[in-house]
């Protein structure tokens, strides 16, 4: 079974991708953003702590999500492959990522970089209509993604992991590209 991690800037439709390709492929699908939105929907010290950095559109601090994909992926259900969605989300966090696949022996296959456009990106997070997707949160967390998150591109292109998917397609088109890919 696949071992993946989605890339994209938010609004690349990595959540939907990554939900339908692991109920094809029958194996976990293993989102920071949902767990922190659940987190913070529990009110969990975890999720206090991580709902102001979200309220404002800043990416969640590293410690607080590292803990957090190091248990999901010691689970059993996740021993025989998974999609990480939104982790990781700079170089530091790849590095250490690595690592921990290389302990677990649990080695990625591809990682995938859904590209699209941003003033696509921006309509697309404005539809979704949840309450953080303003206007203003979602300008920062596009240059956020710019700054912190576009150098994972090369991170991953330099050791021969990294394949481009056009995000700018109907659902179906992206996810019959995904399932070619594995």
């Amino acid at each position: 079974m696949p071992r993946l991690i989605f890339l994209g800037a938010p609004g690349a439709g990595k959540g939907t991708q990554a939900k339908l390709i692991a109920d094809f492929c029958k194996i976990p699908h293993v989102s920071t953003g949902d767990i922190l939105r659940a987190a913070v929907a529990n009110q969990t010290s975890l999720g206090l702590q991580a709902k102001s950095y979200m309220d404002k559109g800043d990416l969640v601090p590293d410690q607080l999500v590292v803990a957090l994909i190091q248990e999901r992926l010691n689970n059993s259900d996740a021993q025989k492959g998974w999609i990480l969605d939104g982790f990781p989300r700079n170089v530091a966090q790849a590095e250490f990522l690595d690592s921990l696949l290389n302990e677990i022996d649990q080695p990625c296959d591809y990682v995938v970089n859904l590209e699209v456009p941003d003033e696509v990106l921006a309509h697309r997070m404005l539809e979704r209509g949840r309450t953080d997707d303003t206007e203003e949160v979602i300008r920062n967390r596009l240059k956020v993604y710019r700054e912190q998150t576009s150098p994972l591109i090369d991170f991953y292109l330099m050791r021969k992991k990294l394949t481009v998917v056009n995000g700018n397609q109907f659902m179906e088109g992206v996810a019959a590209d995904l399932k070619k890919l594995i």
